[in-house]
C-alpha cells in the first residue's frame, strides 16, 4: 500500500511539474476514450432492451424467408414479420408452446415517422394486438386489468407517456379516442411508467378482436383477410412463450412440418411462401439486418462499423501517449539512474512509469465523461440516432465497464514506455544526459507516426467523398422536376374536393394525387407478365398516380400517351411503363409496347401499356435505374403534391386556408417536395459525414498530438547541435528546415499510403451506386492541403521555438 502511494504521489508531482505535457496526454488519452465509451453506452442501451423480462431465454419470434416460384430465398431475405395464422396452428396442432401473441399493422402510426402514410391526424402509433401480449412482455398494468384489457374489440391499452398526451387526468380509463377512420376506442389500460426498455417501439396496443368487427362494419377488409391470409408474411409479427424444459429445435421442427402442410405445393405459380425461423428475444438487438423491423434496432453491422473507427482513435491515442511519454523522458533520465544506484530495482521502475499511466488514465477518463455530457445532446440528436430512438443511458454496470476500461488502457498505453524508461542504465545518463540516446534510431515511432497519420488522411479523403457523393444524391439531374412543390396528406374526406379548391387558387398550377413522391426511397413493386403462359414473373416497381402527375413532375413522355380525367375508372386498366421496362419485357421500340398488355399479379387483371415515360430516378438516387411503372389506382393515393409559383411560405399559407376550408379542425401535414426528399439522403449521409467528420478531427488532432510529441524529443536533443549551428552562422530558415525536413517524409509516406488505401475502402461502397463521385484528384490535392496545413503548423510552432533561443543559453554548460 505504502509503494504503490508513493508510485500516485510521484506521479502527481510529475504532472503537476509538467503541466501542458500532462494536458497533452491526459485530453489526447480522453478523446480515444470518450469515442469508445459512446460506442459503449450506445451497445449497452441497446442492450437493455427485454432484460428486465424473467423469461426472456424462453420467448422467440417467429420470423420469415420468404420464397415464390419455387426458389427458396437464402437467409439475408428474413423478415421478422410472418404469416399470422401460424400461431393459431402452433396452439391447437402442436406442443411445447405455453403463449403465443400476434401484433399487427394498422393501427395508429408505424414508428418511423419516415414511413408512407404517416399521419399526423392520428394521435398515437402503435398495433393490433392479442392479450397474451402484456403477460408475456410483463407490461405492468398502472390502471386496468392485463387479463382483460385487450378481450373486447374496440379496447386499447396507452402507456403512461401517450396517456398523458392524449388526457388531461391520472386515470383515463373509461374514456374514447378516435383512430383516423378505423373507429373510435375505449380505454382500458394504462402501462405503468418505467425505465425497463422493449424492442417494441409503441404508444398503444389495440385489440386484435377488433379486426373482425371492423370488416363486419365494412371497413378496412383487407386487414381480416390479413390476419387469416398464408400467404401474406408482412403485416404482422408473432411471438411465442416456450413451455419449461420445451427446446426450440422442437419448435422449429413443428414449424418445419407447418411449412410442409401449407407451401409445400403452392397454389399459383406467383404466389409467395415461407420457411420460418425462430430468433431468440435476446438476440433481436444488437441482432443481425432483418427485414420489418418492429421497432428501432441496432444491428451488429453497425457496432462493428463504429467500434472500428472507436478503435482506430483509441489506438492513435495510445500511440500519441507513447511518443510524448518517450519524448520527455530525457528529463528524467538522471532520476532514473539515482533510483537505480540506490537499490532501485527495474520492475520498480517499471511499476512507476505503469501507475503514473494508469493515473493518467483515470484522470482521462473522467475528462471523458465530462466530454460524453457535453456531447450526449448532439449524438442523440443526429437524424439516425433519432430515427432509431437511441439514447446514451448507463447504469452502474456500464460506468463499472469504464473503470475497468480505463485501467486497460492505462496499462496498455504505458507499458512501451515503462519498458523504455526502466532500461535507463545509470552509468550513462549519470554520466552524460545527452548521451542516453532513447530509440536512437526512431524507427518504431517513426513507423507509428505514419500510421497515425494515414488514418488521419483516410478519414479526410473519405469525409470528402462521403459529402460529395451526398451532394450528388441532393442535386443531381433526376429527371424531373423537384422544385416549387409542396406535399400534404391527402385528408380523411373526398380528394376531388380538395383538389378543386386547391387550383382554384392563382398561386397554385398543378395539384397530382400519388402514392409515393419519387427518389425518396419507399416505391410499390409487384410481378407482371406478358402472358399468363410465360414461365417468371417480371418484378415492376410501381407508383399510383392520377392524370396530372406528369405535368406536375415535367416528365417527357417518350410515345403514346397518359391516364385522362375523361377515361374515369377505365385509367385503371391501363398502364404506363418506363423505357427500361420496355427493353425488360424485350419490346423492340417503345411504339412497339403501346397496345400490348401485361399481366397484374396481384389480380391476374391485364393492363395495357398505353403510354411510355423517359427514364427518371423513381427510387433512391443510390440505385440503378430498374424497371417501373405508373398505374391508376386512387385506393392507394397517399398524399398531394401542389406545384406553386412566388415563394414558399406565401404558397404554404394559401394551401393552409384552403385546407382550412375543406377539412375544419383537422390539422395539416405540409412538407416542402426537395427537402422531404431528401429526407432519408440526410439521415443516412448526413449523420455519417457528421460522425466521420468529428472522427477525423480526433484523429488529427491526436495525430498532431503524436507529431507534437516527436518533434519536442527532436529539439530536447538537438539543442545543442541548434546551438552550435547559430553561432556558426547557419540562418533561422536553414535551422528550421533542417529540423523538419524528417517530418515532411512522415508527411510524404503517409499521403502515399493513405491514398491507394482510402480509394479501395470507398470503391467498396460507391461501385453500388448508379450514379457516385470517386477519389479524383481534386479530393486528393484538398485532403493533401488539410493534412499539411495541421502537420506543419504543428512541427513549425515547435522548430521555430528552438531556433529563436539564444545559443548561450544552450552552451553555457560545455
Amino acid at each position: 500500500y505504502i509503494m504503490l502511494r508513493n508510485y500516485v504521489t510521484i506521479a502527481v508531482r510529475n504532472m503537476l511539474k509538467h503541466r501542458a505535457f500532462s494536458f497533452i496526454n491526459i485530453f489526447g488519452l480522453a478523446v480515444g476514450m470518450a469515442v469508445c465509451m459512446a460506442i459503449m453506452m450506445l451497445v449497452a442501451d441497446q442492450m437493455m432492451n427485454d432484460r428486465h423480462n424473467p423469461e426472456r431465454h424462453r420467448i422467440y419470434r417467429v420470423n420469415s424467408v420468404p420464397f415464390f416460384e419455387g426458389k427458396r430465398e437464402h437467409r439475408g431475405n428474413e423478415t421478422a414479420t410472418t404469416t399470422l395464422p401460424v400461431r393459431d396452428e402452433l396452439l391447437n396442432h402442436y406442443t411445447g408452446v405455453a403463449k403465443a401473441a400476434r401484433l399487427m399493422r394498422g393501427f395508429g402510426n408505424g414508428w418511423l415517422e419516415l414511413e408512407p402514410g404517416y399521419d399526423i391526424n392520428i394521435p398515437v402509433s402503435g398495433f393490433f394486438a392479442d392479450p397474451e401480449v402484456l403477460s408475456m412482455f410483463h407490461y405492468d398494468l398502472q390502471y386496468g386489468d392485463a387479463r382483460t384489457a385487450l378481450t373486447e374489440p374496440y379496447s386499447v391499452v396507452l402507456t403512461r407517456k401517450a396517456a398523458n398526451k392524449l388526457f388531461q387526468m391520472e386515470n383515463p380509463v373509461g374514456e374514447l379516442l378516435k383512430i383516423g377512420d378505423i373507429g373510435t376506442y375505449k380505454v382500458t389500460g394504462v402501462i405503468r411508467e418505467t425505465e425497463s426498455k422493449s424492442h417494441i417501439e409503441t404508444e398503444a396496443f389495440a385489440s386484435i378482436s377488433t379486426i373482425p368487427s371492423l370488416a363486419a362494419a365494412g371497413i378496412s377488409a383487407g386487414k381480416k383477410k390479413d390476419l387469416e391470409s398464408w400467404y401474406n408474411y408482412t403485416q404482422g409479427w408473432v411471438y411465442i412463450l416456450l413451455e419449461e424444459g420445451t427446446e426450440p429445435e422442437i419448435i422449429q421442427a413443428h414449424l418445419d412440418n407447418i411449412h410442409q402442410d401449407h407451401f409445400a405445393e403452392l397454389p399459383t405459380p406467383e404466389s409467395t411462401g415461407v420457411t420460418y425461423t425462430l430468433q431468440n428475444l435476446m438476440d433481436i438487438t444488437p441482432g443481425p439486418m432483418i427485414n420489418n423491423p418492429i421497432g428501432p434496432f441496432m444491428p451488429w453491422v453497425i457496432i462493428y462499423f463504429m467500434s472500428a473507427l472507436a478503435l482506430v482513435v483509441l489506438i492513435t491515442s495510445c500511440f500519441n501517449f507513447t511518443n510524448l511519454s518517450i519524448a520527455r523522458s530525457l528529463s528524467r533520465a538522471r532520476e532514473i539512474g539515482v533510483r537505480k544506484v540506490t537499490g532501485a530495482l527495474r520492475m520498480q521502475i517499471f511499476n512507476q512509469f505503469i501507475s503514473e499511466s494508469v493515473v493518467v488514465a483515470l484522470l482521462a477518463l473522467f475528462v471523458a465523461m465530462v466530454m460524453l455530457v457535453m456531447l450526449k445532446p448532439l449524438i442523440i440528436d443526429l437524424p439516425f440516432a433519432r430515427a432509431l430512438r437511441w439514447d446514451l443511458s448507463a447504469n452502474i454496470g456500464v460506468y463499472a465497464v469504464f473503470v475497468v476500461f480505463a485501467l486497460v488502457v492505462g496499462f496498455l498505453a504505458g507499458l512501451f514506455p515503462a519498458g523504455v524508461l526502466s532500461g535507463f542504465q545509470p552509468v550513462r545518463v549519470l554520466k552524460n544526459l545527452h548521451q542516453a540516446k532513447v530509440m536512437s534510431r526512431l524507427g518504431l515511432r517513426k513507423g507509428l507516426l505514419v500510421l497515425q497519420f494515414t488514418f488521419s488522411m483516410i478519414f479526410i479523403l473519405t469525409v470528402i467523398v462521403v459529402y460529395n457523393q451526398l451532394n450528388l444524391f441532393l442535386h443531381s439531374d433526376f429527371g424531373f422536376n423537384p422544385e416549387q412543390k409542396i406535399l400534404i396528406q391527402k385528408g380523411s374526406g373526398d380528394m376531388q374536393t380538395l383538389k378543386t379548391e386547391l387550383l382554384k387558387d392563382a398561386a397554385i398550377t398543378q395539384v397530382s394525387a400519388v402514392s409515393h413522391i419519387p427518389s425518396a426511397g419507399v416505391v410499390y413493386g409487384n410481378g407482371f407478365k406478358k402472358s399468363l403462359s410465360d414461365k417468371d414473373w417480371i418484378t415492376l416497381n410501381y407508383f399510383s398516380v392520377d392524370e396530372d402527375y406528369l405535368a406536375s413532375m415535367e416528365i417527357p413522355l417518350v410515345a403514346g400517351e397518359f391516364f385522362s380525367s375523361s377515361a374515369g375508372e377505365g385509367n385503371r386498366n391501363t398502364i404506363v411503363i418506363n423505357e427500361t421496362a420496355v427493353r425488360e419485357f424485350h419490346f423492340d421500340s417503345p411504339h412497339d409496347a403501346l397496345g400490348q398488355t401485361l399481366v397484374f399479379v396481384a389480380d391476374s387483371t391485364e393492363k395495357k401499356i398505353i403510354g411510355v415515360v423517359r427514364d427518371y430516378t423513381h427510387e433512391m438516387a443510390a440505385s440503378r435505374l430498374r424497371p417501373m411503372a405508373l398505374m391508376y389506382n386512387p385506393d392507394e393515393y397517399r398524399m398531394l403534391q401542389i406545384s406553386y409559383t412566388g415563394s414558399y411560405s406565401s404558397a404554404a399559407e394559401h394551401v393552409e386556408k384552403i385546407w382550412a376550408g375543406v377539412y375544419p379542425g383537422v390539422r395539416i401535414d405540409l412538407k416542402d417536395f426537395r427537402k422531404h426528399m431528401g429526407e432519408l439522403y440526410e439521415m443516412l449521409f448526413g449523420t455519417l459525414v457528421t460522425v466521420l467528420g468529428f472522427v477525423t478531427v480526433l484523429a488529427i488532432v491526436i495525430s498532431c498530438l503524436g507529431l507534437l510529441g516527436m518533434a519536442t524529443y527532436t529539439v530536447e536533443s538537438r539543442k545543442k547541435e541548434i546551438a552550435l549551428r547559430k553561432v556558426l552562422g547557419s540562418s533561422n530558415q536553414s535551422l528550421v528546415f533542417a529540423l523538419s525536413k524528417g517530418y515532411l517524409s512522415i508527411l510524404v509516406m503517409a499521403i502515399i499510403a493513405a491514398v491507394p488505401a482510402a480509394y479501395f475502402i470507398n470503391q467498396l461502397w460507391l461501385e453500388n451506386f448508379a450514379f457516385h463521385v470517386s477519389v479524383d484528384g481534386w479530393t486528393v490535392l484538398l485532403g493533401t492541403l488539410i493534412i499539411s496545413f495541421f502537420a506543419l503548423f504543428t512541427v513549425g510552432s515547435q522548430t521555430l521555438q528552438a531556433v529563436l533561443i539564444n545559443p548561450a543559453d544552450n552552451l553555457k554548460n560545455e
